[in-house]
């Protein structure tokens, strides 16, 4: 049973460049991942609910890869999952990045986590099929919201949740993982440290969720859309 969100893999053309980029907009240095026969270079920055994962691949710019999630029956090494969407979905027993915490407290940064992940779907119906069906994660809520692009599908699991969007518009391309929105408790000290590290970044504005505030990341991001949300303290 999956129980939490292990690593969101972004594919960089470039590793030595965006861990440098990357590592500034989240405030911690990357660990370059010891080979393991893939022939694949890779480097891990662990945040306070998923660890970010950089890997080296033949892509024209940035862009989230896939998923790797938690299950505790799995395999220590990655599993892939079969899927119709055609997407990068795997599982692991979350053992090699707890591994890397306790040994590499200084490629961490605690203070901020992932809030959501957005994916873009020509098919809500299917997607339901696959994570809440197939997978296992809770459907937190399924609405249609015209002035937010069309139906929207929200995933949740340890913590960290899925958005699901299926435009009002139909679109005829493969299911694509599109942004990122990172959380943390005190948006405007938060804020004011992207700053110091020369982090673009907009000013505060009162978000979609009722009690929220957000900013949108416009530096260091890898080209990914990219929010910074300060949420509504969890019950």
């Amino acid at each position: 049973m999956i129980c939490a969100f292990d690593r969101i893999v972004i594919a960089v053309p470039n590793l030595t460049e965006a861990v440098v980029d990357y590592g500034v907009l989240l405030g911690a240095t990357f660990w370059p991942v010891p080979a393991d026969g893939s022939g694949t270079t890779r480097a891990w920055l662990a945040l306070k609910n998923v660890v970010i994962e950089l890997r080296e691949l033949q892509v024209a710019k940035p862009a989230i890869a896939g998923i790797v999630f938690v299950d505790e029956s799995a395999p220590v090494e990655d599993h892939e999952v079969s899927n119709t969407r055609q997407l990068s979905l795997q599982l692991c027993n979350g053992q090699r990045t707890e591994d890397f915490r306790q040994a590499q407290p200084h490629k961490q940064n605690l203070s901020i986590g992932v809030d959501h992940l957005v994916l873009r779907t020509s098919d809500a119906q299917a997607c339901i099929q696959l994570f809440s069906v197939g997978l296992g994660l809770r459907l937190a809520l399924d609405k249609s919201a015209p002035d937010w692009g069309g139906r929207m599908l929200f995933f949740r699991v340890g913590k960290l949740t899925l958005e699901v969007i299926e435009p009002a518009e139909v679109e005829t391309g493969p299911d694509h993982f599109w942004g990122i929105a990172y959380r943390c408790a005190d948006l405007t000290a938060t804020a004011a440290q992207l700053k110091s590290r020369e982090v673009v970044l907009s000013d505060a504005r009162p978000g979609r969720k009722p009690g929220t505030n957000v900013a949108t990341l416009k530096s260091h991001t890898l080209g990914l859309p990219t929010l910074l949300i300060e949420p509504i303290p969890e019950s």
